[in-house]
């Protein structure tokens, strides 16, 4: 079956309504598919619930959906190098259900994998827990933990093939290949489409089963929040 779209609009066309619930892959702004956000940002669809590691930095990734008002919940695990995030947040603007990085990538995995609920040492006694059950293992405390499972999947690899099977390339993986299982619809941006059968089958992260639609991405900036760099040392000077 041929997966393949002729852009990020069409593909997004008919499966986005208001309030709808989207898993969006990346780290940081490793990982971020770009193309599909600005296509979310164009189609209006609003009362967002974006479950997401982060969202996005000061006027990158997620960041445009937060300045256009699309987003009115996240669920993520850091909210950092987004001043924006922190003011919506103590305006009373904007919900978030905040999880432990493990926690979060746990919850998205067992959403895929069809698993209700599971239990983690992570976050007990703190306000991680607050409302959450517990119980006792082996004389330690653990939290009980809810699947995480979205309507929409927008997920960013590398390479793919015309029947939707991925490759992603280093740390760009990241939240990827766990949330393309997780939604009721998958669509990929990818960089590269390679012919059908043309992919090693020992090389594929994300078999195409898991995935409904495919774009080539038109947006590839590979941004960074932060780049520091320092002097390399002089020849004969300290290392």
């Amino acid at each position: 079956m041929n997966k393949m779209r002729d852009s990020a609009a069409a593909a997004l066309a008919d499966v986005l309504f208001d309030g709808m619930t989207i898993m969006c892959g990346g780290f940081g702004l490793a990982g971020n598919p770009e193309t599909l956000i600005a296509a979310l940002r164009d189609s209006g669809v609003r009362d967002l619930t974006v479950v997401s590691n982060n969202c996005g930095a000061d006027g990158q990734g997620l960041w445009t959906l937060l300045e256009s008002r699309q987003i009115s919940r996240m669920i993520s695990s850091y909210v950092g190098e987004n001043k924006l995030f922190e003011s919506l947040y103590l305006a009373g603007e904007l919900a978030l259900e905040l999880n432990p990085q493990g926690t979060l990538a746990e919850r998205i995995r067992a959403g895929g994998a069809g698993i209700p609920a599971f239990y983690t040492r992570t976050g007990v006694g703190t306000v991680v827990a607050e409302g959450k059950p517990t119980e006792i293992f082996d004389g330690q405390t653990y939290v009980r933990e809810r699947w995480l499972k979205a309507d929409l999947a927008i997920i960013k690899a590398w390479k793919a093939d015309p029947e939707g099977n991925l490759i992603y390339r280093k740390t760009a993986r990241n939240f990827n290949p766990v949330m393309a299982t997780a939604a009721t619809t998958t669509i990929v941006e990818a960089e590269l489409v390679a012919p059908a059968g043309t992919l090693g089958a020992d090389h594929i992260h994300t078999p195409g089963i898991y995935v409904d639609r495919i774009i080539v991405s038109t947006i590839n900036e590979k941004l960074i929040e932060k780049r520091t760099t320092r002097p390399h040392a002089e020849a004969g000077g300290a290392r």
